[in-house]
């Protein structure tokens, strides 16, 4: 392969990751902005018993932005911030295959299958982008 072609598939490959971080940020900001604007969507979606609104979800929605905040320095500087995306790696494909073993084990909880697929989904994004840049 000839440098130039390298160089041109690192810095297409580099693109790519740091638009799928910034996605990554946009989705967990959105997520946090749910919880708190939606009066129920956690339990329409997971299932959650409503005594775990309020403090909970302020405190599960400032995580999510603390998240995002994280996903948007990375997105910024991958190469300064790796381990924050070998952590959003791991994070992302955990969080899609629990959704999905949840989401399998009770029916009712069905729409936990989309958030299951754009957890997987972003968590392969980084790592099949983020991969060959470490190699």
């Amino acid at each position: 392969m000839k440098v130039t072609r390298h160089f041109a598939r690192r810095f297409r490959l580099l693109k790519l990751l740091r638009g799928s971080l910034g996605l990554g940020a946009l989705y967990n900001l959105a997520a946090a902005v749910a919880l708190v604007a939606i009066p129920g969507l956690s339990q329409r979606l997971g299932g959650s018993p409503a005594r775990h609104e309020g403090a909970v979800l302020w405190m599960a929605a400032l995580m999510l932005a603390m998240l995002a905040l994280l996903y948007g320095m990375a997105a910024h500087d991958p190469r300064r911030y790796s381990g924050i995306i070998l952590v959003a790696i791991g994070g992302r494909l955990a969080g899609g295959l629990v959704l999905g073993v949840w989401a399998a084990a009770r029916p009712e909880l069905g729409g936990l299958w989309a958030l299951a697929a754009v957890e997987g989904a972003l968590g392969l994004t980084h790592g099949v982008t983020w991969i060959p840049l470490r190699i």
